[in-house]
Formats: structure tokens, sequence, C-alpha cells
């Protein structure tokens, strides 16, 4: 989504903190419906740019009955902070990345989904079925959608050799022509970056910051700062950078570079040496939702092969249903295996995928430091 997901403007740093610090409080039972009944007529969502197209949300809604009413989030915290607005019954579904979905869990925000009602489940990509960020003891609060590696994105014309480290954005060269995404899990892409550049931090997994492996990560991106020409909050403004011309360097997901490839603009991107991080989405259905018939017609959907295959063509990203695989070469020859979904199960494993920073580590310890804290953080960055 995804890719990203940032800190939109307009929320302040005190919101930020304050829905971080509530962001465990109890996951919400399990309240399954015995079957899937007749629509309610309406159904809100909240998505990411490029999730809810007229070209499969059409089609549902001439189906079903339900109409699709989208408001389109230009950051996983404003995601958090949209579904807990109006109390939580204002939206009914979130397309939420993994930098969200543990908050949006342990906040009691959203409700277990009975996946035996989505009959596509079962064809799912094996990690996706049950993963850390939507699975909270055995319970499945997210059903998975799409996935894919954030990636750098360069203008062709202005940069002629394809650049292979993730350095090119700290490089003093491109300075006022880079962007970012205003997110404070960009901190995790730098963090991926020091792994590599200086082993002696001793950083493992790049979510899993200890405060001085944090620090040093903090120092890169402030260097970093006077570089950046803008910290783009959603997809379609660091588009309009590009085409302006206004940047010729930044991270990226691959929804612009399709974007700006369909457009004319010559931009390529690719996954540096370094390796990649990235977003694997889910639907999670509110834990006061209106609408729960047409919020499961949606679910169930969303997650058949054709219409996974139209979202991953459009964003350029990868389904979580591997039988999406024949419908991605029909609508374009090839696609299957360029966006790896043959191979899934294998080329997952290469992505260091989005998760919510917390202060107990994955050994036990309560050294490192949670996503208030990079919150923070983030806004030393930027100043």
């Amino acid at each position: 989504m995804n890719l990203t997901r940032t800190l939109a403007a307009g929320i302040s740093l005190g919101t930020a903190i304050a829905f971080s610090a509530s962001a465990f409080a109890a996951p919400a039972a399990p309240n399954y419906p015995q079957t899937i009944g007749k629509g309610e007529g309406a159904l809100n969502i909240v998505a990411w740019e490029g999730y809810a197209e007229d070209s499969w949300i059409k089609p549902f809604e001439k189906e079903t009955g339900c109409v699709v009413n989208r408001k389109y989030a230009g950051s996983s915290d404003e995601m958090v902070t949209l579904m807990r607005q109006g109390g939580g019954g204002e939206y009914d579904l979130v397309s939420a990345s993994g930098d969200a979905s543990l908050r949006l869990i342990y906040g009691g925000t959203v409700q277990p989904i009975d996946v035996k009602l989505i009959p596509d489940f079962e064809n799912f990509v094996p990690d996706l079925k049950a993963p850390p960020h939507n699975t909270v003891k055995g319970l499945h609060y997210g059903l998975s959608y799409e996935w894919g590696p954030n990636v750098l994105l360069y203008n062709t014309d202005k940069i002629a050799a394809a650049p292979t480290s993730w350095s090119a954005i700290y490089d003093e060269q491109y300075k006022g022509k880079v962007t970012v995404p205003d997110n404070p899990i960009q901190i995790a892409d730098a963090a991926l970056y020091l792994a590599v550049k200086d082993p002696s931090l001793g950083i493992k997994d790049p979510y899993e910051l200890t405060e001085k492996q944090l620090d040093a990560v903090v120092a890169l991106l402030k260097q970093q700062r006077s570089l950046v020409k803008k910290y783009w909050a959603l997809a379609s403004d660091e588009i309009e950078l590009f085409k302006n011309g206004d940047v010729v360097i930044g991270a990226a997901w691959p929804y612009q570079t399709i974007t700006l490839k369909a457009a004319g603009a010559k931009v390529a991107d690719t996954i540096p040496t370094e390796g990649a991080t990235g977003w694997a989405d889910s639907w999670m259905l509110s834990a006061k939702t209106k609408h729960p018939n047409c919020a499961y017609k949606f679910m169930a959907y969303v997650s058949t092969p054709a219409v996974q295959a139209q979202q991953a063509l459009y964003f350029g990203e990868t389904p979580a249903n591997m039988k999406a695989c024949e419908e991605m070469d029909k609508a374009e020859a090839g696609s299957c295996a360029k966006y790896h979904l043959d191979e899934a199960t294998t080329y997952i494993k290469k992505i260091k995928f989005w998760k919510t920073p917390q202060k107990t580590c994955s050994d036990g310890s309560q050294t490192c430091t949670d996503y208030s804290v990079w919150q923070r953080k983030w806004q030393e960055v930027k100043g």
C-alpha cells in the first residue's frame, strides 16, 4: 500500500502520540454472523488511494446494492484515527497495512472476521492466511489482500545509470531533488540501509531498534533532510513531483512507477542491494460496523481471483489469492511472473514487511523502542 502510507498533514504530534498510547487496550471478541445476509445498501470504507477504483467497485455495487462510500487516507496513522472517529462506527472497513493493524486490533477498533465466510480464503498464499500482523491468538482480525515491496524510483533522463543502493537518497548530488514518504515507518527503511552500511550497529530487524540504533538511524535521516524537496503524503503527491521535474529520485511504491510511465514520464524503479521493506495490507472490519452484510460481501468479492488481479495490475502489487495468477496473465501477458505471484511462497520471504514497532523485542527483552518513540523521532527528523 501501499508504499507509503504516511503521517498526514493535519494530525498533530499530540494526537498521534495519544492514539499510539491508547493502542493497547483489549482486542474485540468474535461476533461472527451465521451467514451473510441481505446487504444494508451502503458500505463506508477507508482505503489507500487506488484501492477502490470504479472498474471493480461499480460492478460490486450493481451486484449487491451496497453503495460504496470511499475515504482515501494518506497514512496508516490517519487510517487509525479515521477508524476511531465517531466512536468507531463511522466506517465499516479499512485496508490497513502492517504498521497500523496491531494498533487497530489491540485498541479494540476492529473485530475478528470469520474467514469461513470468504470462499477464496483457501486459495491465499500460505504466509498470508494467518500472518502476525493481522492474526492474534488464532483469531483473524484482518483478511489479507495485496502486498509488495517499497522501491527506489528515479528519473532515467537525469540518472542514466540505475542506482543499486539506498545510499542514493542520502547522496548530496541530489540535494533538493529527493522525496521520501512522510511516515514514521520510513525509519525502518533507513535502518535496513544502515544494517548493511554499518554492521557494527547490530541491526537485525529494521522494526526492532534499541535506543542507540534508533539514534543512529535518526541522525542519518536528519542529514538527509536538507536533500529532501518534499516528504510526500499521498502517492499522487510524489507523482506530481516527478512529473514536474521537482525531484529525480525517491522512495516509492510500484504504483507511482506504473502511473508515471503511463503518463509518459521517463522513470524506472529498482530494489537496491540492501533489500526492501514492504507492505502486506488487510481488510479489517470495524468493531462497530453498521453494515456488516455489505462488509462481508465486499471482502468476499475483493478476494476473488478476477478482482484481485484487477487491483494488482492497477496498483502494481501482488495478490493474496494465488489463483489470481491466470487472471493477471489474461489481462497482461507475463504479469503473474512480473509481480512474483508464481513464486509467492518464496519471494514473500525476501521482503521485510511493515509491523508496528513495540517495546518488547522478538527475543522477549524490553530494549526495543515502540511506535510512539518513532513518531516523536520522525517529528524531530522533519524539524
